[in-house]
């Protein structure tokens, strides 16, 4: 059985940087950064599992981080090493599993907002700061079960973005995010089972930015929270008016954020 092969965009040449995207989204979320780094670095932008051009997760059993991170593998070799983690929600806790699995070879991390709710989990048990998007995750869940994609959708997107955002997101946009959605319970056992213990993230002795959104729902702030005082050498950047998605919704100055912080390594 061949290997699944994760697809990628890519652009310029230097240092290598890996920018992993959030749910629902795929690699062309990081367009505009790819355009502002590749004069001067060596940009790879892989689409996870279900996600853009990338395959099926292709078997029949949950998922965890580390798969994900295997997928990632072909892309990581190609970035060279030493090299920089770019990534958001997901994306970024997949980001903070691949770095403890690559001690040496990735030298600093910039992240808005890992889903590590299993931080959360770990600290104290439900009810805790996770409870706004573990019921956003079974209510979609349970939409999908009667077959009500959009419904999944608004349930999941409202919950990151604010209610009504996703009657407000653009008809031509709408079906590829729907039909994401229909990963939401695989994204929610992923992120809540992950085995990893916060301890063990200071471990990772290496610059990391770490930016959040000053209107961010209380699971990703909780996140935030924990790694901030776990990481060895964070620096926390809040975003006063962004939310979740600001380095969707709000591109330029986050990208602005990311390249200064490169420039500064």
């Amino acid at each position: 059985m061949s290997r699944p092969e994760a697809f990628f965009r890519e652009a310029g040449a230097g240092p290598g940087v890996v920018c992993l995207h959030s749910n629902a989204s795929h690699s062309g979320q990081w367009r505009e950064l790819m355009d502002l780094l590749s004069p001067t670095c060596h940009v790879l932008a892989p689409d996870g599992y279900d996600a853009g051009k990338s395959p099926a997760w292709p078997v029949d059993q949950p998922m965890r981080l580390d798969d994900e991170v295997a997928l990632l593998e072909p892309v990581l070799a190609r970035a060279g090493s030493p090299l920089v983690l770019v990534g958001h929600s997901y994306g970024a806790a997949v980001a903070l599993i691949a770095a403890l699995r690559h001690p040496g070879r990735v030298h600093a991390l910039a992240l808005y907002e890992p889903t590590l709710f299993s931080l959360l989990e770990q600290e104290a048990p439900a009810p805790n700061e996770a409870d706004g998007i573990r019921h956003a995750v079974a209510a979609a869940g349970e939409a999908l079960d009667h077959g009500d994609t959009d419904s999944a959708a608004r349930h999941f997107i409202d919950y990151w973005m604010g209610p009504g955002s996703w009657a407000a997101t653009p008809a031509p946009r709408k079906p590829a995010m729907a039909e994401s959605v229909w990963q939401v319970r695989r994204w929610g056992d992923a992120l809540f089972n992950e085995a990893t213990p916060l301890a063990t993230f200071g471990a990772l002795d290496v610059p990391v930015l770490y930016m959040v959104g000053g209107r961010s729902p209380a699971s990703a702030l909780g996140v935030a929270r924990l790694l901030c005082a776990t990481l060895p050498q964070v620096e926390r950047l809040t975003f006063d008016d962004l939310g979740h998605m600001g380095p969707i919704t709000h591109a330029q100055p986050v990208n602005a954020a990311i390249a200064r912080f490169l420039a500064g390594l």
